[in-house]
């Protein structure tokens, strides 16, 4: 036989569209091509997979090798193809028995020595194998992907880690020398957060996260350095409520595409702090081959940003759509990508230049222009997406000598579960995700919260926007209390969390 074709996967952002891989033996001067729009690493996987089938000593034959990847016009990147092309060769020439190789699909990148390497997208490529539906599939791959492509269920997942025991799996009639199904490990359990009873004071601001949590809610924190904001946000992630199996799911398989998913971090939300100096593409993602940025990294959990009047206005800028639709989608000149990116944004700033604005010491020496001009790096309509805004205020030498305070972490999670638990029960979704047809139908509050709002609306100037968020927010206080409504003490704290920044 001098034709063998084999089934594996490419990745096209999110998506793992099954690629057909045609090996084809014919009489010529010896060599080898590779066809279908080959990247360079797929174009250097001759030279590996020539070497490691020599290592694993098997003939290469001396013939006119062609490998075709279909389809031809879509883009084919990474080291993935190694695997399924040597077996090709392998099942061409008559080395290998092709009957069985029809029933699976294969990934892997070869060495030299013909052991098998890790390749990204594990995760993505196994869940595309799960929604082609038919018979029940296989799936060959390295052996440190397992862990990760097992948490899709429906797919058989067989580790190797040479190129030997998978040619042992389809040559061998002993069955100590197939290849055995992995069996995945769901049992995640929440990592050790610090917990919130180690910030002393600051009973406001741990309210405000309490809130954020139960609704996934947006939250910047101004205050003065050294207040705790920071520690505030590392204990944010031990009180939002636990991940559904869908959650966990799409969250890994982003994470997948970059090789930073870890199976033992499963169902626990992702928490992404990248630094000030990251740049738009960065945050977003990019590349000729386009690969999540941290705003998709971060789905289905927390995009802390410190300091964020010190990242670059454009960066901030590229936020603002991710933040209504939560997904972004990364087109080039060739190709386009779509990534989820249902995030919840935390952030923290200084009130100005110098940070002291406010502070009980009254060191700050800032002019109203420099304040304003600080501010405003922050522009109006990003602002106006974030639901609640709040100032963290300097704690007193008698604060800072009483021993820590409030509760612990565990009993705020507490709340916040349930919490959530309603809102789903409900409406099937957080409070921050709601459009405007679902706040008239679930977020109404009663006749003195009502009129509350009002004033709050004609005094403060909200967009409809903020109007909206304030609205959520106050859904959310009322969840928590377990209230079918919000009331006017709801509302009054909903306004509250919309003052943060100064009136400049």
């Amino acid at each position: 036989m001098s034709l063998a074709v084999l089934n594996s996967r490419a990745l096209c952002g999110m998506q793992a569209p099954q690629v057909t891989v045609e090996v084809h033996l014919a009489n010529g001067l010896p060599g080898m091509t590779i066809v279908g729009l080959p990247e360079t690493e797929v174009k250097e996987a001759k030279d590996r997979v020539r070497a490691a089938l020599q290592n694993a000593r098997f003939d290469l034959p001396n013939q006119r090798i062609t490998v075709n990847l279909a389809p031809a016009d879509l883009p084919k990147e990474s080291g993935r193809f190694d695997l399924p092309i040597a077996l090709g060769i392998l099942a061409a020439s008559g080395q290998l028995p092709a009957q069985e190789l029809s029933q699976y699909e294969f990934a892997g990148e070869l060495s030299l020595s013909g052991e098998l390497r890790p390749v990204r997208g594990a995760l993505a490529m196994t869940f595309a194998i799960q929604q082609s539906g038919g018979a029940k599939p296989a799936f060959i791959l390295p052996a440190q992907n397992a862990p990760e492509a097992a948490l899709a269920t429906g797919v058989q997942i067989f580790p190797a880690r040479t190129l030997l025991e998978v040619c042992a799996h389809f040559a061998s009639r002993d069955p100590q020398q197939k290849l055995q199904a992995y069996r995945a490990n769901l049992a995640g359990q929440r990592p050790a957060y610090p917990d919130l009873l180690d910030v002393k004071g600051q009973q406001a601001a741990k309210r405000a996260l309490e809130v954020a949590a139960a609704g996934s809610h947006s939250l910047l924190m101004s205050g003065p350095p050294g207040t705790g904001k920071s520690m505030l946000a590392a204990r944010f992630p031990g009180i939002l409520p636990e991940m559904t199996e869908q959650e966990a799911l799409e969250a890994a398989a982003v994470q997948s595409l970059t090789s930073g998913f870890q199976a033992q971090r499963w169902k626990q939300r992702p928490y992404r702090a990248p630094h000030h100096t990251a740049s738009g593409v960065a945050l977003v993602g990019g590349g000729s081959t386009p690969r999540p940025g941290e705003i998709s990294l971060a789905h289905n959990g927390v995009l802390f940003l410190d300091e964020l009047p010190e990242f670059d206005r454009k960066v901030l800028e590229v936020l603002r759509e991710p933040l209504e639709s939560g997904q972004i989608t990364i087109s080039r000149a060739a190709r386009q990508a779509d990534f989820p990116a249902r995030f919840q944004l935390l952030a923290a700033m200084n009130p100005c230049p110098c940070g002291y604005l406010g502070h009980a010491s009254g060191k700050c020496r800032c002019t109203p222009e420099a304040v304003a001009r600080y501010q405003d790096r922050i522009s109006g309509p990003l602002l106006d997406r974030i639901d609640m805004q709040i100032q963290v205020g300097a704690l007193s030498q008698e604060e800072l000598q009483k021993a820590a305070d409030g509760e612990a972490s565990h009993d705020v999670a507490t709340r916040v579960q349930a919490a959530w638990q309603r809102q789903l029960a409900r409406q099937g979704k957080p409070n921050s995700q709601l459009g405007s047809r679902e706040i008239d139908a679930h977020c109404q509050p009663d006749a003195a919260g009502a009129a509350l709002l009002q004033q709050a609306m004609q005094k403060l100037n909200w967009s409809a926007r903020a109007y909206h968020r304030v609205l959520k927010v106050a859904r959310t206080v009322a969840d928590l209390a377990g209230l079918p409504a919000p009331g006017r003490a709801q509302v009054a704290e909903a306004i509250q969390y919309r003052r943060g920044l100064r009136e400049k």
